[in-house]
């Protein structure tokens, strides 16, 4: 027991000082290749209007100069740790470095596979957007489409990796039982691995997506930990220990964005998780405030084409909406942050004694 909680903490804590080691250095790239967005993604003059209070709270300015592909940080560092954990087991073979190594076939490397090849992609979205000058750089509908066939890809094949090398076909009711989807485990995973993409609109302010995301993965280590899958628990502390870092220097006024590179990463390997420990039913209590700010950016977008551009909130998503409303972003941050912790913690309990 004593040393599965050394081998959660520890690499945990060597990610974080990774990710704070790399941070000056890669930062030096970000300003120096001017890596952010030459466009606001929301501005006060958009066709749909905002308050005065949005447009004065909100910082366009800082917006268009601040680097948005800081989730770099949190997926290297984790790839170092994973790594040179690995390794260590490998050249110096020992009881105590194998009981170490938390890189294994059955629970650990296909989500950090997936984690990786999902921050190429968001890195390659973030890229386009940086330095192309072409149509794909305007975020049209035909270059989301493909965004979204890439993210479908990724689904299909890990789906796929559950379904013939797992044999996974069962979800857990919480409190009821288990319910076996059979053939259509597939098409349900890709769902789910699109709706939790969809909450990466929650990047938008300092600090914000970080901080959710920790406690997220913070609690899905304790709930991989109490299932006895500890090379899971570790490998989500680890994110959690990258998240850290990079929330280090996120921390208003923040220093680069999390970016597709960072949100899709965390977002892919959240689905993964959520799955590897049959708690993809406990996902919406985890990450509640995801699912809030995913859904206001729905419900807007339906009511103002069906009901005659009326708008349910003033801004979406929701954190724009309070933005709009006058609370400073600060505020904002910390409260979500808090709500977050209060549904991680929550989500938690429910997933180890449901």
């Amino acid at each position: 027991m004593t040393i599965d909680v050394v081998k959660v903490l520890l690499p945990s804590i060597l990610t974080f000082v990774i990710g704070i080691g790399i941070t000056p250095i890669l930062t030096k790239y970000f300003y120096q290749y001017k890596m952010w967005k030459k466009n606001p993604r929301i501005s006060a003059d958009n066709p749909e209007g905002v308050s005065a209070e949005f447009a004065k709270h909100h910082n366009t300015a800082q917006e268009i100069s601040t680097p948005r592909v800081g989730g770099v940080i949190i997926w290297i560092a984790v790839l170092i740790t994973t790594l040179f954990v690995y390794l260590l087991s490998v050249l110096f073979p020992s009881d105590i470095l194998s009981k170490f190594n938390f890189l294994s076939r059955n629970q650990t490397v296909v989500p950090l596979v997936a984690f990786i090849f999902a921050a190429l992609i968001g890195l390659t979205d973030d890229f386009i957007h940086i330095f192309s000058k072409g149509i794909f750089a305007k975020d049209g509908i035909g270059y989301r489409k493909v965004k979204i066939w890439s993210l479908i890809l990724v689904g299909f094949l890990v789906s796929l990796w559950f379904y013939f090398k797992l044999g996974k076909t069962i979800i857990h009711i919480p409190f009821d039982g288990n319910f076996d989807l059979g053939i259509w485990f597939i098409p349900f995973f890709i769902i789910t691995m699109l709706a939790t993409f969809s909450t990466s609109v929650i990047d938008g302010m300092d600090g914000l997506a970080g901080g959710i995301m920790a406690s997220i993965f913070t609690s899905y280590s304790v709930i991989a930990f109490f299932h006895n899958q500890i090379d899971i628990a570790s490998f989500c502390a680890v994110i959690a220990g990258g998240i850290l870092a990079f929330l280090w220097f996120n921390i208003p006024p923040a220093r680069f964005y999390m970016g597709e590179t960072g949100i899709m990463a965390l977002t892919v390997v959240l689905c993964v998780v959520a799955f590897l420990t049959n708690t993809v039913l406990f996902l919406p209590i985890i990450a509640l405030p995801l699912v809030v700010t995913s859904a206001s950016v729905i419900i807007q977008i339906q009511v103002y084409k069906r009901f005659n551009k009326k708008r349910v909130f003033r801004v979406a998503p929701l954190h724009h909406h309070f933005e709009a409303l006058g609370w400073s972003r600060e505020k904002i941050v910390m409260r979500y942050w808090i709500i977050g912790i209060v549904c991680a913690l929550l989500g938690a309990v429910l997933a180890i004694v449901g």
